[in-house]
């Protein structure tokens, strides 16, 4: 499924363990890829390097209807594939951007990146997922934060940071 997209010129890395497919410019296919153009469901958040307070928290609820395993090789987890749970605009400087999930259930992170790379993470912190992007670019990312197993919805709480989470 991934060489189809990348037949299609998406972009496809690695970065720390995390994958990466499909550019925001390419054309979405309904059933592969969450409608990252949709409004998200709790915020939309503007944030210029150097931010306070830091972290930024969003209480959310975790998880969904569809399992994010089609997205890419590292994506795991069940979210909401109708739209994004948080929307990021984000002015970047000289930090790293932590993006981590705190929840009392086990969760899974799926960000669409500003350069519409899809980037995901399962467990970086215990049960706990984040992403680290060392040289942030400027831009939009779409967040969503899943459940690693289906069931119902589970509250959690998102954090976006330059500082790397207490553990």
């Amino acid at each position: 499924m991934l060489k189809s997209v990348l037949a299609a010129g998406a972009v496809a890395m690695l970065v720390g363990g995390a994958a990466l497919a499909q550019q925001k410019g390419a054309p979405q296919q309904a059933q592969q890829f969450p409608d990252w153009r949709a409004q998200p469901r709790y915020a939309t958040i503007n944030l210029r390097a150097g931010f306070e307070p830091d972290p930024r928290e969003v209480p959310v609820e975790a998880g969904g209807n569809r399992e994010a395993t089609g997205i890419g090789p590292e994506c795991a987890g069940w979210i909401d594939f109708s739209r994004p749970d948080v929307d990021l605009n984000y002015t970047s400087g000289n930090f790293p951007l932590y993006i981590s999930v705190v929840a009392n259930t086990d969760t899974t992170l799926v960000m669409n990146d500003s350069a519409g790379n899809w980037i995901c993470n399962d467990d970086m912190d215990g049960v706990n997922p984040g992403i680290v992007i060392q040289r942030p670019a400027s831009g939009n990312y779409n967040i969503w934060v899943g459940t690693f197993e289906r069931g119902q919805p589970q509250r959690a709480t998102l954090r976006i940071s330059e500082i790397p989470p207490n553990r």
